[in-house]
């Protein structure tokens, strides 16, 4: 089955074409559009701004995906050999989601193509059944996810545990109560002065951080839930600059930190987040005898992270395999939407679909 994903809750604008095999899918290609550098001038992304990018690159993105999956110049026909559609209604930004989900309608009803829509978070979990995904610990008898499974979502909007105990079975153990992981890291980069998207940035200062200058709190650690927490971390680390920096009030702009003291911060700063994210993980991995664990969403892409999965996990001999996608399908992106369609292909009727920015598990 060849699916046309398209992807579009945020800013970035993007269609991939896979093709379902058995317990798998194979990316066949994959084309991105993104206003990063527009948003990276102010520090986040404006709503307004982002969509108005998109609606201009949604359709040059889907006829390069077509044409450059299927061999051909010729869209329609490209089109025409598509089984399928599967678009983002939500969760995300109300007018980025129309542009993917109008768009995906038209075409579903044009084409007469069967329409499915996907969760994104859920998009984010079906990336780690790409053809491309990577075992962090190999295992030669199983080269896919084995169920029941743990996943962890953990992105710039969403920090979530789920047990699955098969396709499209999904109880959510736990997740933020305040701000993202990827959040967390985006804020704290900007009190140290680093531009925005801020996470790969702290990941690079962290390896040149002395781990032992400063220590942060890491919330919701030692108590019995699966839920997180990070507004409480990132006022530690406001408390920290505001007094190394003599400000009554922080102001990014006249910083006065010199560059070893703010690798060490990304370091204490990452090193709390990441400690918190694999004990809940694996803690749960333990009391739920899972078979997998599943890393997915833009955090995911952190080396560190993956590293201390794979050290933890040894260090307690789980038997559970840690699967993470490759580090291009750990962002948004519209392949992961494709194979969550495909294994879970749930048509509907174009006209019963509509965007719903406020979509949760």
């Amino acid at each position: 089955m060849k699916i046309l994903g398209i992807e579009t809750s945020c800013d970035e604008t993007a269609a991939a074409v896979i093709v379902g095999e058995k317990d798998r899918v194979i990316l066949k290609s994959s084309v991105l559009a993104t206003s990063l550098a527009l948003h990276a001038k102010t520090g986040g992304i404006i709503p307004e701004q982002a969509a108005r990018e998109q609606a201009k690159f949604i359709l040059p993105v889907i006829k390069e995906t077509l044409n450059k999956a299927l061999d051909t110049h010729d869209t329609l026909d490209a089109l025409q050999k598509i089984d399928a559609i599967a678009v983002t209604y939500g969760p995300g930004l109300i007018g980025s989601l129309l542009v993917g989900v109008e768009t995906a309608k038209t075409l579903a009803y044009v084409l007469n193509k069967p329409l499915v829509p996907v969760n994104h978070m859920v998009g984010h979990i079906y990336a780690n059944f790409i053809g491309t995904n990577t075992n962090i610990v190999p295992n030669p008898s199983s080269l896919v996810p084995q169920f029941p499974l743990l996943s962890l979502v953990v992105s710039g909007g969403h920090t979530d545990l789920l047990l699955m105990k098969h396709h499209g079975n999904f109880n959510l153990l736990g997740g933020t109560r305040d701000d993202a992981a990827g959040e967390a890291f985006d804020k704290i980069g900007r009190m140290l002065g680093l531009s925005y998207p801020a996470g790969p940035e702290i990941e690079r200062l962290a390896q040149s951080g002395d781990p032992n200058r400063f220590r942060f709190p890491r919330p919701l650690l030692h108590e019995n839930t699966y839920e997180f927490s990070f507004s409480g971390l990132k006022t530690a680390v406001l408390r920290e600059v505001t007094q190394l920096t003599n400000q009554k009030k922080l102001d990014a702009r006249r910083l006065t930190l010199d560059a070893q003291t703010t690798a060490d911060l990304a370091r204490a700063a990452q090193d709390a987040i990441i400690e918190v994210l694999v004990k809940k993980t694996l803690r749960a991995t333990q009391e739920y005898s899972v078979k997998s664990i599943l890393i997915s969403g833009g955090v995911a892409a952190n080396q560190t992270l993956r590293e201390q999965f794979e050290v933890n996990a040894k260090r307690l001999s789980l038997d559970a395999e840690i699967f993470a996608p490759q580090r291009s399908l750990c962002t948004d992106n519209a392949a992961m939407i494709a194979s969550a369609a495909y294994f879970n292909f749930n048509p509907l009727p174009w006209q019963d679909i509509t965007a719903d920015p406020e979509l949760y598990f």
